[in-house]
């Protein structure tokens, strides 16, 4: 073999490891990006059962315009996307989901924060 061939053959080598490890990367982006979207539709979910909560009378097992009384239904507290936390104030309810994927700075899980009012759904990404 000759040195332009021995030549050719590592400069191959060290493009396909290059495209590999670009290729790695996009995977683990889109993998956060994904799961973060994720946590943020269920947040966007949950923000809408307390709504509900909140709108339904007392007598049909409602809020009767409070958020009292309102909990995270059963199951729902971890789902495939992550872990939520809830907590109720009056005329207000703040859920904070933390997803299975590591986060930008890469130690710990994605997390996103919704403040849910009597007409509104505010959610915020913290990483």
């Amino acid at each position: 073999m000759g040195q332009q061939q021995l030549l050719l053959i590592v400069l191959g080598v060290i493009i396909v490891g290059i495209a590999v490890v670009v290729g790695i990367n996009l995977f683990n982006a889109n993998a956060i990006s994904a799961n973060r979207d994720g946590v943020i539709s269920d947040l966007n979910n949950l923000g809408a059962m307390a709504q509900q909560y909140y709108k339904k009378p007392t007598s049909m097992a409602g809020g009767g315009n409070t958020f009292t009384g309102w909990t995270l239904p059963t199951g729902l507290d971890s789902t495939a996307n992550g872990t939520y936390t809830v907590t109720v104030a009056a005329q207000t309810v703040t859920i904070v989901g933390t997803g299975t994927e590591n986060g930008d700075n890469g130690s710990s899980g994605v997390q996103a924060t919704a403040v849910v009012s009597p007409t509104t759904i505010t959610t915020t990404k913290n990483n």
